[in-house]
């Protein structure tokens, strides 16, 4: 009877991390290009060139556009969220303590994947770096006037991330505050902050980068940035006798790379220093 209920548990439980991790992981996983199940330690995304067209005379040959071909690598990393769940506390506390845990490591990975795009964004170039004032519509206008200008499609999948202070100066902004609720669209923005004006949808973030009351805020396409993924979050259960507990190990192994920097604009904002 005593295997039965270990299996209860760890099946349960595993079920648990993974409804957590579709509702509250990672914001920008899936506004950038996912490739999942990759096997080996590097994932390639392919990236082609632009074509253009050319005249032909007659009986003349049908000029050849030669479009270029390319790679970019994507090195996988593996993180770990680890914690214990002693046996006999669970007899002491009414909440659920494995619910506690499975979300804790849900999110903890969540945010791991943000990161390491976050990361990959920040290599662009292509920045409006004036970090002395908010975002205003004047560098709004610009971070889009970049986007056309390199010809990145306008087609429903350019994405943009801010910080809490910055969605608040967007909200400054009428055609901004009249802006359709961009959770209609995508399913895995329901209930969150999001809107979509200009053609790009706009997301509240709060792990963008800080540095010197300067917030870095990115407008980018899907196609710009990439994720591989060699698993999604799993989670191992073992019991440790010297512990009396059975720790709790949330796994994920992923890699972020920057496409095309073209794809990417940031935008940098003044923000506050957080309180010591």
């Amino acid at each position: 009877m005593s295997l039965l209920i270990e299996n209860s548990f760890v099946n349960q439980y595993v079920q648990e991390v993974h409804a957590a991790y579709q509702q509250r992981g990672s914001k920008l996983r899936n506004c950038v290009r996912l490739q999942t199940g990759v096997v080996g330690g590097t994932a390639v995304f392919q990236k082609n060139g632009k074509g253009a067209a050319g005249r032909k005379t007659r009986h003349g040959n049908v000029p050849v556009m030669n479009v270029a071909h390319s790679t970019v690598s994507c090195a996988l990393e593996d993180w770990y969220g680890a914690d214990y769940v002693d046996r006999l506390d669970e007899l002491k506390v009414k909440q659920d303590e494995r619910a506690v845990v499975a979300n804790a490591g849900a999110w903890a990975l969540g945010r791991k994947i943000d990161e390491l795009l976050l990361g990959r964004m920040a290599e662009t170039e292509n920045a409006v770096a004036v970090g002395t004032t908010g975002l205003t519509k004047d560098k709004i206008l610009e971070a889009f006037a970049r986007l056309n200008t390199a010809d990145v499609p306008d087609d429903g999948q350019r994405f943009a991330a801010v910080g809490a202070r910055q969605w608040n100066e967007l909200l400054d902004i009428s055609e901004f505050k009249s802006a359709d609720y961009a959770g209609d669209r995508f399913p895995w923005l329901q209930g969150a902050e999001s809107r979509v004006w200009l053609g790009i949808t706009w997301l509240f973030h709060s792990g963008l980068p800080l540095s010197g009351g300067a917030r870095t805020c990115f407008v980018w396409h899907r196609s710009a940035v990439g994720l591989a993924e060699a698993q999604e979050i799993k989670c191992h259960i073992d019991w440790v006798p010297e512990k009396a507990a059975h720790l709790v190990d949330h796994m994920l192994s992923a890699g972020a790379c920057l496409i095309d920097a073209e794809g990417v604009v940031s935008v940098a904002c003044l923000d506050e220093e957080p309180a010591e």
